[in-house]
């Protein structure tokens, strides 16, 4: 699915140049469930933002399914992102004046699916989910672990070939945090593609594979 290839990137503070991503090269194969794991500071989130096409590399090879997405320019990469890529974040990003089915409903609606078919589609994910009972409720009137199912579900509605999560348990209980991991670990087997970011070793070894980043460079280890 991904072929990373000598990836750089790099920002300019002052008179400084700090290299966050340093020659870095991952595969990624459908149905994979990888930790990439590290610091703060260690180059991890950037890494994640150019996997899921926010952000640019300086130099290096970047192909999703077969395409070299760095030669194509940012309505393109877009429209692959918007496609393609479902993301999960600690902070949940639920838009806070809609309710959790309105939530699920939003990417839908901006591909141009109709109102009916959006909200069927949402409500279909969130019985997966196990939110039936929730769906008409605000964000606020939802739990932590539950608003983090609200945003799973927005990402998983479109059906994108791969899920990002970035520190998706980071504001979560311990308890709560492992049900989502578990979630997560469920989607994988049932063959949806995840990579997860994380500084939290514990997590990391909840995926198939690990691979650290540390001053920008890659190495992989075994999972246990």
């Amino acid at each position: 699915m991904i072929n990373i290839d000598s990836l750089v990137k790099a920002f300019t503070l002052g008179d400084e140049t700090i290299v966050a991503v340093n020659h870095v090269s991952l595969h990624v194969e459908r149905g994979d469930f990888i930790a990439i794991v590290g610091p703060s500071g260690s180059g991890k989130s950037t890494l994640m933002n150019i996997i899921g096409l926010l952000d640019k590399a300086d130099e290096g090879i970047y192909t999703f399914d077969g395409i070299d997405v760095t030669s194509l320019e940012d309505n393109q990469q877009a429209a692959i992102r918007n496609e393609k890529i479902g993301f999960v974040f600690q902070s949940f990003f639920l838009l806070q004046k809609l309710n959790a089915i309105e939530n699920v409903m939003v990417p839908l609606l901006y591909r141009g699916v109709s109102e009916k078919e959006a909200r069927e589609r949402a409500a279909e994910i969130l019985k997966k989910l196990g939110l039936e009972d929730r769906m008409n409720h605000l964000p606020k009137e939802l739990s932590g672990g539950q608003q983090q199912r609200v945003a799973i579900a927005r990402a998983l509605v479109g059906n994108p070939e791969l899920i990002l999560a970035d520190e998706p348990t980071g504001a979560l209980d311990q308890t709560t945090g492992k049900e989502i991991l578990k979630l997560l670990q469920e989607l994988n087997r049932g063959g949806q593609t995840i990579i997860i970011i994380t500084h939290d070793n514990f997590i990391a070894h909840q995926a198939k594979r690990i691979v650290r980043i540390e001053d920008g460079r890659l190495r992989e280890e075994e999972a246990e």
